[in-house]
Protein backbone atom coordinates (compact mmCIF):
# COMPACT_ATOMS: atom_id res chain seq x y z
CA UNK A 1 0.00 0.00 0.00
CA UNK A 2 1.28 3.52 -0.71
CA UNK A 3 -0.60 7.19 -0.06
CA UNK A 4 -1.30 7.37 -3.83
CA UNK A 5 -3.22 3.65 -3.74
CA UNK A 6 -4.92 4.48 -0.46
CA UNK A 7 -8.63 4.62 -0.32
CA UNK A 8 -8.23 7.94 1.98
CA UNK A 9 -6.37 9.48 -0.55
CA UNK A 10 -8.90 8.79 -3.18
CA UNK A 11 -11.47 10.62 -0.36
CA UNK A 12 -8.93 13.46 -0.03
CA UNK A 13 -9.14 14.23 -3.49
CA UNK A 14 -12.86 13.74 -3.87
CA UNK A 15 -13.72 16.32 -0.65
CA UNK A 16 -10.43 18.62 -2.44
CA UNK A 17 -12.76 18.51 -5.93
CA UNK A 18 -16.25 19.12 -4.21
CA UNK A 19 -15.13 22.46 -2.60
CA UNK A 20 -13.78 23.35 -5.90
CA UNK A 21 -17.19 22.44 -7.48
CA UNK A 22 -18.23 25.00 -5.13
CA UNK A 23 -16.09 27.34 -5.99
CA UNK A 24 -16.07 27.14 -9.14
CA UNK A 25 -19.91 27.45 -9.16
CA UNK A 26 -20.19 30.93 -7.17
CA UNK A 27 -17.05 32.21 -9.00
CA UNK A 28 -14.82 32.82 -6.15
CA UNK A 29 -12.76 35.71 -7.23
CA UNK A 30 -9.28 33.49 -7.58
CA UNK A 31 -10.86 30.94 -9.44
CA UNK A 32 -12.73 33.51 -11.63
CA UNK A 33 -9.28 35.74 -12.26
CA UNK A 34 -7.35 32.19 -12.99
CA UNK A 35 -10.32 31.84 -15.90
CA UNK A 36 -9.87 35.22 -17.00
CA UNK A 37 -5.96 34.62 -17.54
CA UNK A 38 -6.23 31.77 -18.95
CA UNK A 39 -8.58 32.86 -21.62
CA UNK A 40 -11.86 30.58 -20.23
CA UNK A 41 -15.20 31.90 -22.42
CA UNK A 42 -17.93 32.54 -19.97
CA UNK A 43 -20.27 30.40 -21.70
CA UNK A 44 -17.80 26.97 -20.96
CA UNK A 45 -17.48 28.02 -17.64
CA UNK A 46 -20.36 26.48 -16.03
CA UNK A 47 -19.02 22.98 -17.12
CA UNK A 48 -16.19 23.07 -14.63
CA UNK A 49 -19.02 22.68 -11.24
CA UNK A 50 -20.23 19.70 -12.98
CA UNK A 51 -16.92 18.28 -13.87
CA UNK A 52 -15.36 18.63 -10.75
CA UNK A 53 -18.75 17.24 -8.84
CA UNK A 54 -18.49 14.27 -10.58
CA UNK A 55 -15.20 13.92 -10.15
CA UNK A 56 -16.02 14.14 -7.05
CA UNK A 57 -18.33 11.18 -6.26
CA UNK A 58 -15.81 9.19 -8.80
CA UNK A 59 -13.16 9.43 -6.83
CA UNK A 60 -15.53 8.95 -3.32
CA UNK A 61 -16.71 5.73 -4.68
CA UNK A 62 -13.27 4.11 -4.63
CA UNK A 63 -14.28 1.43 -1.67
CA UNK A 64 -17.74 0.51 -3.47
CA UNK A 65 -16.44 0.85 -7.23
CA UNK A 66 -12.80 1.25 -7.54
CA UNK A 67 -13.03 0.42 -11.10
CA UNK A 68 -15.00 4.17 -11.51
CA UNK A 69 -12.07 5.26 -9.27
CA UNK A 70 -9.43 4.44 -11.33
CA UNK A 71 -12.03 5.65 -14.48
CA UNK A 72 -12.19 9.37 -12.35
CA UNK A 73 -8.36 9.56 -12.05
CA UNK A 74 -7.74 8.62 -16.03
CA UNK A 75 -10.47 11.35 -16.54
CA UNK A 76 -8.90 13.93 -14.32
CA UNK A 77 -5.41 12.80 -16.00
CA UNK A 78 -6.71 13.91 -18.90
CA UNK A 79 -8.02 16.93 -17.47
CA UNK A 80 -4.86 18.39 -16.08
CA UNK A 81 -3.35 17.22 -19.22
CA UNK A 82 -5.59 20.16 -21.00
CA UNK A 83 -5.38 22.65 -18.23
CA UNK A 84 -1.35 22.29 -18.31
CA UNK A 85 -1.64 23.17 -21.86
CA UNK A 86 -3.95 25.95 -21.71
CA UNK A 87 -1.32 27.40 -19.07
CA UNK A 88 1.20 26.72 -21.37
CA UNK A 89 -0.99 28.38 -24.16
CA UNK A 90 -1.16 31.95 -22.75
CA UNK A 91 2.76 31.79 -21.04
CA UNK A 92 1.24 31.80 -17.85
CA UNK A 93 4.06 31.92 -14.79
CA UNK A 94 5.93 28.47 -14.03
CA UNK A 95 4.45 28.81 -10.33
CA UNK A 96 0.78 29.59 -11.65
CA UNK A 97 1.32 25.75 -14.11
CA UNK A 98 2.85 23.93 -11.01
CA UNK A 99 -0.48 22.99 -9.43
CA UNK A 100 -1.75 21.62 -12.52
CA UNK A 101 1.15 20.23 -13.40
CA UNK A 102 1.34 18.52 -9.67
CA UNK A 103 -2.12 17.33 -10.18
CA UNK A 104 -1.46 15.92 -12.90
CA UNK A 105 1.77 13.69 -12.08
CA UNK A 106 -0.62 13.31 -9.24
CA UNK A 107 -4.05 11.24 -10.52
CA UNK A 108 -1.72 10.49 -13.41
CA UNK A 109 0.23 8.32 -11.40
CA UNK A 110 -3.10 7.45 -9.40
CA UNK A 111 -4.35 5.84 -13.02
CA UNK A 112 -1.26 3.32 -13.65
CA UNK A 113 -1.58 1.98 -9.80
CA UNK A 114 -5.09 1.84 -9.29
CA UNK A 115 -6.37 1.93 -5.60
CA UNK A 116 -5.61 -0.71 -3.32
CA UNK A 117 -8.58 -2.67 -2.78
CA UNK A 118 -10.18 -2.18 0.70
Amino acid sequence: MSVLTSPKTYVGLAAFHAVDAVGCAVQIAPIKKILDDLGIPEEIRPVFPVVKAAAAVGLASVTRFPALARLTTAMLTLYFILAVGAHIRVRDKVVNTLPAALFLATVAVMTAKGPDRA
